[in-house]
């Protein structure tokens, strides 16, 4: 089936959130893009993701300054925006995949994110 990237559904290669937290320290490394929304972002994110969301990631896409040679991964809240990232990183030319279960799962696995208010 051939999906429009922008299309906020369908499936694409994930990374589960616990493979990722170990691949952050692994070579080559990861660029993560975070396409939540701005506030979203500031909630709480992984360390190193650079946030454009998914409204302006086509025309950010060039000014992003991505490594083709480096794999990308697409994070969103709950894995429904991440999948149009990948689709359209791929299309243009970068190896993509998106977390799986998106921040929510990151979360669930009490795995660290920076901006997030410790909870007592």
């Amino acid at each position: 089936m051939n999906v429009p990237w922008w299309f906020p559904f369908g499936s694409v290669a994930g990374i589960h959130p616990a493979v990722l937290a170990t691949a952050l320290n692994a070579e080559p490394a990861l660029q993560l893009v975070d396409v939540r929304t701005g506030v979203e972002y500031a909630g709480g994110h992984i360390r190193g993701a650079v946030n454009v969301p998914i409204t302006a990631l086509v025309s950010r896409l060039a000014s992003l300054g991505l490594d083709r040679s480096r794999p990308v991964v697409a994070v969103c809240l709950s894995a429904h925006r991440s999948p149009p990232a990948v689709r359209l990183f791929r299309r243009h030319g970068y190896d993509a995949v998106e977390l799986a279960g998106g921040m929510l799962a990151w979360r669930a696995a009490g795995l660290p994110e920076e901006g997030r208010p410790v909870r007592a």
